[in-house]
This record gives structure tokens, sequence and C-alpha cells, in this order.
């Protein structure tokens, strides 16, 4: 994983700081002492992700999430409570993670807010772009992690956008096999893709089934 974090976090911890596991797992991390600091940094760096460590430094974290939120409306925040913290209200956080946890899940955490960057491997075809390699796609402004089938299944879809793909045929190419068994595995996995990606799956914009050949992906 890679991105920009920026980590507002105290002295007062009795624990080890994040920043270092962070760093290490390829993130660049900017690391201030406190709001003020934080509000400095923001539109100079414009980090991909806010972590605040409220309880380093002995607050709820509500005015330090206020002030964030009020300069930036888009950046995913992450507030990090101590033990015993019972308060519901999340400050304007996207997600509250309450102390004790390990550094894993705190990664956890930051995978589902941090936005993937696409490689160059990558295919575009009308408003669908499809990361193969990294397996996510964007489509509409939401950006969705696929399995290594249905990654190959769209891909297949997108290189021939218009064009009708032979059931057979994009069996062969989904599962990498001249083999042709039960193609209704092939039916299960175009809805689930279209579960995915179709605002509407019965009645799908994108992902079109063709009688009694096969399927086409169709791009205004």
């Amino acid at each position: 994983m890679t991105g920009k974090i920026l980590v507002i976090e105290g002295k007062k911890a009795d624990r080890t700081s994040f920043v270092g596991g962070l760093t290490k797992k390829g993130f660049r991390v900017l690391s201030v002492p406190s709001g003020n600091a934080a509000l400095g940094k923001l539109e100079k760096e414009k980090p991909d992700l806010i972590v605040i460590d409220a309880d380093s430094m002995r607050t709820s974290g509500k005015r330090i999430c206020l002030s964030m939120r009020s300069e930036t409306k888009h950046t995913p925040i992450i507030l990090i409570v101590g033990n015993g913290n019972n308060d519901k209200d999340q400050f304007e956080a996207d997600i509250v993670m309450s102390l004790p946890f390990t550094l894993q899940k705190l990664l956890n955490r930051i995978k589902v807010l941090l936005p993937l960057k696409s490689s160059n491997d990558a295919l575009k075809s009308g408003p669908i772009e499809l990361d193969v390699s990294q397996r996510f796609v964007k489509i509409d402004g939401k950006q969705v992690s696929l399995t290594p089938r249905l990654t190959r299944l769209l891909q297949a879809l997108m290189e021939k956008p218009g064009q009708v793909y032979g059931r057979d045929d994009l069996f062969k190419f989904v599962w990498e096999t001249d083999y042709i068994g039960d193609t209704r595995t092939l039916d299960v996995h175009v809805s689930w893709l279209r579960n995915l990606i179709e605002d509407d799956p019965r009645h799908p914009d994108y992902i079109k089934t063709v009688r009694g050949v096969g399927y086409r992906l169709d791009i205004d």
C-alpha cells in the first residue's frame, strides 16, 4: 500500500507510536503534535488520510476532528480513542478505533478508506476503469475490489466493448482452459459482477445478455 497519511499524535501515550509501523509499510507519514500544526499541513501537503490519535493527547478528539473536517470535506479521518471510551459520537470521523488494537487492524481500516492508485496495468472503457494487476474497478465515483476471476471476466468484456463475447470463448478466457464444462458458473460470475458495478443489476446498463450467444459490454 502507498499513500500520504497525516498523523496527529501527542507525547502522552504509554505505548508505541503507529508512525514507525505505517512508514515501514510504505506510506509517506507526516507526523504533527497537535490539531493546529495539522491545519498548517493540510493545504500544502493534501494528505490522502488523516489519523487522529486522541488517546495520545488525552482528549476526546472532538475539537480536532471538527477543525479537520471544516478544512477538508472529503479526506477520510480515523479517530483513535482510549480503552473504555464509550462515546458513540464519531465527531465527523469516518472510523473510530478503540485501543488496544494491533497495527494490522489499523492497516485493515486504512485499506478500506484509502483510495487505491491505478497502476500502468489498467484498462479504461467509458466510465469503467479496471486495474488488472491490483484487481479493482472504478466506476461512477465508487471503487470496488474484485476477485481474480471477476477481474478476468471484466477484462475480457472491456477488451471488446460493444462486441458480443460467446459464452464458450468467455469461459475459456476467464478460467484459462480449453475445457468447456458447465458454463452456468459463468452466469453466476456475471451476476456477481453486475451486483458490484451496476446500479440496477436486474436491468444492467453495461453488461448485457445476448440470448443464445453470450454477453456484451455496452458503453455509451
